[in-house]
């Protein structure tokens, strides 16, 4: 078994925990309104904005720079999204709450000089977006009357799902990492796990209903 096939195994319990969250609940079934939405973009805007500015740092890496692809990168579609949802003055209307200030302190920690880090919070945030992206914009497009406009962070012009995802698994499975590194990898990735949670249960505390929230809890 190569490493990226390791990889889904030791961290199948942490991806489950990242999508049953009563916020992406509500979300999908239609529940929220587009601000309920937006909040959620907002926070995904700082978290990418970070990882695209690590991404930067990170090109001219041996290794880590053969995982920065520009044709993944989100935040052009975010910014694209928020005005859409927000208006002109979105940058103005939104902040990072303490869960996504969390998140973008541990991305400027790991993710700016440490290769595997930051190869470990692409692979959590980008796969996931390209696993589940076409069906999130579908359901989204159908409950909040969307088109493109508005759910841009979830297309991926140009890119090939199947071929992308199976070429990053290849490039998982070449990266030089020894033992200690790769289990230093697993455990990043599931941290990524954890404050993405955090995040997402942090937006839905504000917005859900309080009988949700409750459930939530």
């Amino acid at each position: 078994m190569g490493f990226a096939m390791r990889l889904r195994e030791q961290t199948r319990a942490d991806h489950a925990s990242a999508q049953g969250t009563a916020y992406f609940d509500a979300l999908l079934a239609g529940r929220l309104d587009r601000a309920g939405y937006a909040a959620l973009a907002a926070q995904l805007f700082f978290v990418y904005e970070t990882l695209e500015a690590a991404a930067e740092a990170m090109r001219d890496d041996p290794v880590a720079g053969a995982f920065v692809f520009d044709e993944l990168h989100r935040v052009p579609a975010l910014r694209a999204d928020l005005a859409h949802l927000l208006g002109a003055d979105w940058e103005a209307r939104i902040a990072p709450g303490e869960s996504t200030s969390e998140y973008r302190d541990r991305l400027r920690e790991a993710a700016f000089t440490w290769p595997a880090g930051f190869v470990a919070h692409h692979y959590t945030r980008y796969l996931g977006d390209l696993s589940g992206g076409q069906i999130m914009r579908q359901s989204l497009q159908q409950a909040y009357g969307l088109t493109d406009a508005g759910t841009s962070f979830y297309s991926f012009a140009g890119v090939r799902p199947g071929a992308f995802k199976k070429h990053y698994r290849e490039l998982l499975d070449e990266a030089p990492w020894d033992a200690v590194e790769q289990d230093r990898f697993v455990d990043e990735i599931s941290l990524a796990y954890r404050l993405n949670v955090a995040l997402v249960d942090e937006v839905g505390r504000a917005v859900l209903p309080p009988e949700s929230g409750e459930e939530a809890a």
